[in-house]
C-alpha cells in the first residue's frame, strides 16, 4: 500500500536505533520507548469455552508439531498473531454479556480512557484512535513514558477503574476483564494507517447499528487526515 499521509504528530513507529525489550505471559508482549502500540482487551466472558478450548489445542498442535519449545520470541509472536485473528472472529459474534452496548457502560470506560490523554493537565499518553464494542476494546496509544506509565500500567487503571464503576451500577463486585491484553508494536505510518481503519471498520464487520458501539479519533490526528474512511 503507498500511503500518501505523513504520520500524526506524536507518533512513534519501531525504531531500529533503541532497544527492544521481550516477556511473556500468556501472550507476547514487546515493549519500545516512544512507540505507538495497537492493543485489544476484552471481557472476561468474551469467549465461550469452545473458542477457549480451541485455541488450547492450536497452541499445542503449533508448538509441539511445528516450533518445539523453546520457541524464540519471533515463534511466540507470531503464534499470537494466529490466535489472535481467530479471537477476533468469536469476539465479533457477541458472546458474553456484552456490557458496552449499554451507552453508560460506554460512557465509563471512553472517559476512563481519555481522562489522562495529552489533552488533560498531567498527561500519562496520547491516545490516537479507539472503538468500544460491545465485549472488547481496540486502540491507538502512546505512552509518554515506558518506565512511569508502562503500558500494562496504564491498560490495568482504566481496567480497575471501569469495573468498579459498572458494578456499582449494577450492584455486582469483581473484575469484567480477562487479566491480559493484546499489544503489538506499530511499526510505521502505513502500518497504523491499517490499524486505524481496522477500528473503524470493526463495527461493521460485527453487523453493529449506530447506538451498539463507540468510535473516536484524536482531534489532532483528524486535522493531519487520519481520519477512518466511510462506513
Amino acid at each position: 500500500m503507498r500511503l500518501n499521509l505523513d504520520p500524526p504528530p506524536g507518533f512513534g513507529g519501531l525504531r531500529d536505533d533503541l532497544p527492544v525489550t521481550f516477556y511473556r505471559r500468556h501472550l507476547p508482549h514487546w515493549r519500545q520507548e516512544r512507540a505507538t502500540y495497537f492493543t485489544t482487551f476484552r471481557l472476561g466472558d468474551s469467549l465461550p469455552a469452545s473458542a477457549i478450548a480451541d485455541f488450547e489445542s492450536i497452541r499445542k498442535e503449533w508448538e509441539t508439531r511445528h516450533h518445539p519449545e523453546p520457541l524464540n520470541p519471533q515463534q511466540t509472536t507470531d503464534l499470537a498473531i494466529e490466535l489472535s485473528r481467530r479471537a477476533e472472529h468469536w469476539l465479533d459474534q457477541g458472546h458474553g454479556s456484552c456490557l458496552f452496548k449499554n451507552p453508560d457502560h460506554r460512557t465509563i470506560i471512553e472517559n476512563a480512557m481519555r481522562f489522562f490523554d495529552t489533552s488533560a493537565p498531567s498527561p500519562r499518553y496520547e491516545l490516537g484512535a479507539y472503538v468500544v464494542m460491545p465485549n472488547h476494546v481496540h486502540c491507538l496509544i502512546r505512552p509518554l513514558s515506558a518506565e512511569e506509565f508502562p503500558l500494562e500500567t496504564l491498560e490495568g487503571s482504566w481496567k480497575r477503574f471501569v469495573s468498579r464503576e459498572i458494578n456499582r451500577l449494577q450492584g455486582t463486585s469483581g473484575s469484567i476483564w480477562f487479566q491480559e491484553s493484546y499489544d503489538r508494536i506499530v511499526r510505521d505510518a502505513e502500518h497504523l494507517y491499517r490499524c486505524l481503519q481496522y477500528i473503524g471498520r470493526n463495527p461493521l464487520k460485527a453487523n453493529l447499528r449506530e447506538g451498539e458501539f463507540a468510535r473516536w479519533v484524536s482531534p489532532t490526528w483528524e486535522e493531519f487526515g487520519w481520519r477512518f474512511r466511510a462506513r
